[in-house]
Order: C-alpha cells, then sequence, then structure tokens
C-alpha cells in the first residue's frame, strides 16, 4: 500500500467517526425530547458503514484496499419508554409519555468508541506525515 491510500483510508476513518460522534452527541441531547417537528418522540439515530474500494485499484483484487463511508443515518424502529406523568403537555389519555428510545449508556459507549477510533486514525496520519518527512530528510 502506497502512502496516499493509506492517508486516504486513514481521511476516510476519521471522517466517519466524526459522524459516530456527531451522531451519539445528538442522541445524547434529545434524550428527553418528547415532541419533534413530527409530532412524536425523538427517534435514536445510527450511522450504518460501509466498506467502499478505491476506485483506482482492480475491483475484486483480494489485496485491494479499501476504505469505508457512512451509507446513511437511520432511526432505530424501537419503541420508546413510556413513564406516567400525568401533568406532562404530552402525557396521553391515560397520562402516560412516551421518552424516546434513547438509552444514555450506550450512546456514551458509543461515543467512547467513536472517539478512540478517531483517535487511532488521527495518530496514523500523524505517523505518516512525520514518516514523510523523514524520506524527504533522507533524500537531502
Amino acid at each position: 500500500m502506497d502512502f496516499f491510500s493509506a492517508m486516504r483510508i486513514s481521511g476516510a476513518g476519521l471522517s466517519v467517526e466524526r459522524t459516530r460522534v456527531n451522531v451519539a452527541t445528538s442522541n445524547l441531547a434529545n434524550a428527553e425530547t418528547t415532541r419533534t417537528a413530527s409530532g412524536g418522540p425523538y427517534k435514536r439515530l445510527d450511522p450504518v458503514i460501509e466498506a467502499v474500494p478505491f476506485q483506482d485499484m482492480l475491483p475484486g483484487s483480494p489485496d485491494a484496499p479499501a476504505s469505508v463511508a457512512v451509507q446513511q443515518i437511520v432511526s432505530d424502529p424501537g419503541p420508546g419508554r413510556r413513564v406516567y406523568s400525568p401533568g406532562h403537555p404530552d402525557a396521553d389519555a391515560e397520562g402516560f409519555v412516551t421518552f424516546p428510545n434513547v438509552n444514555p449508556i450506550y450512546e456514551v459507549v458509543n461515543l467512547m468508541a467513536a472517539s478512540r477510533a478517531y483517535e487511532a486514525n488521527s495518530t496514523a496520519v500523524e505517523t505518516l506525515k512525520s514518516m514523510a518527512l523523514r524520506g524527504l530528510d533522507i533524500a537531502r
């Protein structure tokens, strides 16, 4: 694998992890949102990540490097949690309020994993840059 392919892979990884962090923080920020523009409670979001082969490589080659990309961001169809709170403005006729299907612990774990993966990709980019500079120093 050449220098530029490694940089593109790490750059794509940085982009994907930034999206994962943004989605997790959005889920955490809306963990108590009971009313959205569409009328119901907030639905938890998840990024769908896919492997993407490089365009300049031979498709189907077993050693062709692949990158990653966010294919789409989908909402979790799971049910929200119902809490009895008859005084809440969004309570139904029985006095229950439906809160989002966001589990803060799960979101914090996602946030930590995405943050660590972002850090690993950032370290890879910095290592590649220092290797390139050392190679240029040798050529002098």
